[in-house]
């Protein structure tokens, strides 16, 4: 199972109530989806770093949970069918099980050296004067 962090900003012309309403709505679909909530982080009410919209501020929720692929693909799809949600993004996070798994990759991937010693870079040709 993968380790996942999906970030999102709720309007700011909702109340605490609501949010705390949505939050709880979206947080639901992990264990709907068989998957595991880790840790959700509500950062509250704060100043964007540029305009969304007319909007200066949004709740900021940040949810850490792992699963299969289809619980971040659930929540995008209910996040697009909301108008309280303006921004969203799910990343896939880096565990020692994946790191692994990319260093063996890597092993077998020709290196620079051996780029070079396969092609030899061609010479550029000087003008005499």
């Amino acid at each position: 199972m993968k380790q996942y962090e999906t970030g999102f900003l709720l309007a700011p012309n909702m109340t605490e109530e609501e949010a705390e309403g949505v939050v709880q709505g979206l947080a639901e679909v992990v264990p709907l989806k068989n998957g595991k909530m880790i840790r959700i982080e509500k950062w509250g009410k704060r100043r964007t770093a540029y305009p969304i919209g007319k909007a200066h501020e949004a709740y900021y929720v940040f949810f850490h949970y792992e699963g299969g692929a289809e619980i971040p693909l659930e929540l995008s799809r209910r996040f697009r069918q909301m108008d309280t949600v303006i921004r969203h993004l799910t990343l896939v996070k880096e565990t020692r099980m994946n790191v692994r798994k990319k260093k063996k990759v890597r092993k077998n991937a020709p290196s620079a050296a051996d780029a070079e010693t396969a092609a030899p870079a061609a010479e550029p040709k000087r003008e005499e004067a």
